[in-house]
Formats: structure tokens, C-alpha cells, sequence
């Protein structure tokens, strides 16, 4: 897609030039999004909504100086990813603590999980599980690794865009989901037979 192609840009360069409705027609269209690939670094709904918030203020702030190279998205996802790896710098968010009971939805432990003996419910436990086994090794990658394989493959970018967003070269980014999509696919097969 040409930049010019992109809605987004228009709404951006409109919103450089003062419009705050069309600053606030992004901002509707991708706070959710923000939230949910903070969430993938903090792992706490209430610290990702901040980072979410930062975000936007960057944007906000650098409006002036934006250029339509590339999509918006590309762009914002450039800010989104430098504010979520600054947050894995921060000395007491380094080595984020994982519970297999709490909800990744919500910051508090869940309660009900069903009925136990049901097929449904052991079925839906299992998913649960796997899918919180995934978010674990998800976050013992280096931050670089994750935002790679986040952008690729949760946010669907092309590793063109993934090099763009991370201001590193196409086989850099190549090498980073290659080393990552290693160790999640050997922590799962590790999982599954039952060897952690």
C-alpha cells in the first residue's frame, strides 16, 4: 500500500495540521490495539492502559515532525514498540512474575473455572492453560525477539515493516522470529510432554 493509499495518513497529516477530531478518530480506532500489544510486555491491564496513554501523547507530541513514508500504523507501532521496550528496561519490570491463575484479561486471580468434570470445562481448562504456557515463554524472550514476533505475527506485519518499526534490517528481523518461533515451539513441545 502507497502511504498516500492509507486513510490513516490522511487522518494523521490532518491532524498535524491542527484537526483534533481526526486525532481523535485514530486515537478511537487504535487505543484498544495500543492496550492489547502493551499488555504483551507488562502483563498488567492497568500498567498497559497507561503505556497506551503514553503512547498517544508521543504521537500527539510528534505530530509535528511526521512524515508519510509509510503506512501510519508502521509508525505508530514504531512508538508503541520503543515505549513498551522502555517499560522492559525499568529495573523493576524486568523480570515479570507469571501465575497460572490469573486472568490475562484482568489483574485479579479467577475464581470460577467451570465445572471441573464437565468435557467442556476440562477442555477450556486445558486451552487455558496451553494458551498460559505460550504467554510464559512469550515473555522470557529477549524484549527484541518478542516485539518482533509480536508485530509479525499478532499484528500481522510484514517483515519489511517489522524492520521499519524496530529500525533494524529485514534479515535482522528475519533472525529474531526465526530464534524466537525456536524457543516457543521447543517450550511448547517441552509442555506437551509433559517435561515442565
Amino acid at each position: 500500500m502507497h502511504p498516500g493509499d492509507d486513510p490513516d495518513v490522511r487522518l494523521m497529516l490532518q491532524a498535524q495540521a491542527g484537526d483534533a477530531a481526526a486525532f481523535q478518530e485514530l486515537y478511537a480506532k487504535y487505543a484498544r490495539q495500543m492496550v492489547r500489544f502493551a499488555r504483551q510486555f507488562c502483563r498488567s491491564q492497568a500498567r498497559a492502559e497507561e503505556l497506551a496513554q503514553d503512547i498517544f501523547l508521543q504521537v500527539h507530541r510528534a505530530r509535528g515532525t511526521y512524515e508519510a513514508r509509510a503506512r501510519f500504523s508502521t509508525w505508530l507501532f514504531r512508538i508503541a514498540t520503543n515505549t513498551c521496550l522502555s517499560e522492559m528496561r525499568r529495573p523493576e519490570r524486568r523480570h515479570p512474575t507469571l501465575s497460572l491463575d490469573a486472568d490475562p484479561e484482568a489483574d485479579e486471580p479467577r475464581h470460577q473455572l467451570g465445572d471441573p468434570a464437565a468435557r467442556e470445562g476440562e477442555a477450556a481448562a486445558l486451552a487455558n492453560e496451553k494458551r498460559e504456557r505460550l504467554l510464559a515463554l512469550l515473555h522470557s524472550l529477549p524484549p527484541q525477539q518478542r516485539a518482533a514476533v509480536l508485530l509479525a505475527r499478532a499484528e500481522g506485519f510484514s517483515y519489511e515493516e517489522v524492520a521499519e518499526t524496530l529500525e533494524c534490517s529485514v534479515p535482522a528481523v528475519k533472525s529474531l522470529i526465526h530464534r524466537a518461533t525456536l524457543v516457543l515451539r521447543d517450550g511448547m513441545k517441552r509442555y506437551e510432554a509433559g517435561e515442565d
